[in-house]
């Protein structure tokens, strides 16, 4: 969970458009996240972590957003590490949010899924190359 830190959220930046990493704090509870969308729309995000924590087979942190760019109302990311075996684990994002009305959460899910997928190739690239080092 270390390795959860402002180099690793740069990493993560979309690649379409273009955001600035205004404030980051952290992943534990009581740490913010605040960006600043600039194109190809202006808006800011602020988020607040709201839980941490750690067991023998998981570790996870969850953010809440407490400022959002429209259409969004609400989110809640919670990000999950999963031990798999002793050096390999699997990483979750389980993301719950709503737009400002039912057809615009409906219309958020493949936007959601379009911006995150790419993560999924992101956090091995960045993982394995810390693993070397």
């Amino acid at each position: 969970m270390a390795a959860f830190d402002r180099r690793l959220f740069e990493s993560l930046k979309p690649t379409v458009g273009e955001m600035e990493i205004v404030e980051f704090t952290g992943s534990e509870q009581g740490d913010k996240v605040h960006m600043k969308f600039i194109k190809p729309i202006q808006a800011e995000w602020v988020s607040e972590i709201i839980e941490h924590g750690e067991t023998e087979s998981d570790a996870w942190f969850v953010d809440v957003g407490v400022k959002l760019p429209w259409p969004l109302a609400s989110w809640t990311h919670r990000h999950i590490v999963q031990k798999v075996d002793e050096h390999h684990s699997l990483i979750l994002d389980d993301m719950t949010f709503t737009g400002k009305n039912a057809l615009l959460t409906l219309l958020l899910y493949p936007a959601i899924f379009i911006g995150f997928y790419p993560r999924k190739k992101i956090y091995k690239t960045y993982f394995e190359q810390l693993a070397k080092h």
